[in-house]
């Protein structure tokens, strides 16, 4: 079901009930596949409708003047990158696909209403974008105020919990499309010093990569070499949703 990714993400803010996830459920959704490197949103752009992913990786980025890319977020299933959309005229930057991609495109009149009709998903959706919110910041310190090993080891540990918030992670395993040009690009740096990175990382048994796949031997020692606090991602477990809610 296309729409099940999105059911999760909500899952993640708040226990929706049953008229919620109907509602949800009955949002009209038109199904997009891109290929790898292909853009969904342009900087600049004034869509009428949000994506949501539903398989495989986004990112959001802005190129610069000389040429650079700069990824500011990766994106998993059921985010909504382009959230802001709703409010703002324009969009100042740029969603891509990273391998390939399937996306949900909702209209924005259609994501209005159900905000209206139905409090608490207006809510989880502003709480989503609040998120994205700190991700973002997180990012500018990790890029700002890291060394490079400590850099990729806090990404790393980042899309694990993301991923294993929506079921994604098996066997402490997750699907990576993301080369070496996209991590640089992520986290600042050349390809020769990604490589160079991912080596020191793969030698200290911290990280194992094969065939698109990311492999995490120990997360706890991952976070340590990351300096990672997962706090900023505001992932909540279903008893702190329903203790939320209580109040």
């Amino acid at each position: 079901m296309p729409h099940s990714p999105l059911i999760r993400m909500f899952n993640c803010s708040i226990n929706l009930n049953a008229s919620e996830e109907e509602a949800v459920r009955a949002l009209p959704m038109r199904v997009k596949i891109l290929g790898g490197k292909q853009d969904l949103v342009r900087e600049h752009e004034s869509p009428a409708q949000c994506c949501v992913v539903l398989e495989g990786y986004a990112c959001t980025y802005r190129d610069m003047r000389d040429g650079q890319r700069q990824i500011v977020s990766f994106h998993v299933p059921g985010d909504m990158p382009d959230l802001h959309s709703l409010h703002l005229a324009e969009v100042h930057n740029s969603i891509g696909s990273i391998g390939p991609l399937t996306v949900g495109m909702i209209n924005n009149s259609d994501l209005h209403r159900i905000c209206r009709e139905f409090p608490r998903v207006a809510a989880a959706l502003w709480r989503l974008t609040l998120i994205d919110a700190s991700i973002y910041k997180e990012w500018i310190s990790n890029v700002g105020a890291r060394d490079a090993r400590t850099r990729a080891a806090h990404l790393f540990c980042e899309v694990h919990f993301r991923q294993a918030s929506i079921g994604r992670v098996r066997d402490n395993a997750f699907d990576w499309p993301v080369t070496q040009i996209d991590l640089g690009n992520a986290l600042g740096l050349s390809v020769v010093h990604v490589h160079r990175t991912l080596k020191n990382l793969r030698e200290a048994g911290l990280i194992d990569y094969e065939r698109g796949v990311l492999h995490i031997p120990d997360i706890n020692a991952l976070m340590e070499a990351g300096d990672f606090d997962a706090g900023y991602l505001h992932i909540r477990t279903a008893s702190e949703r329903a203790a939320m809610e209580a109040h």
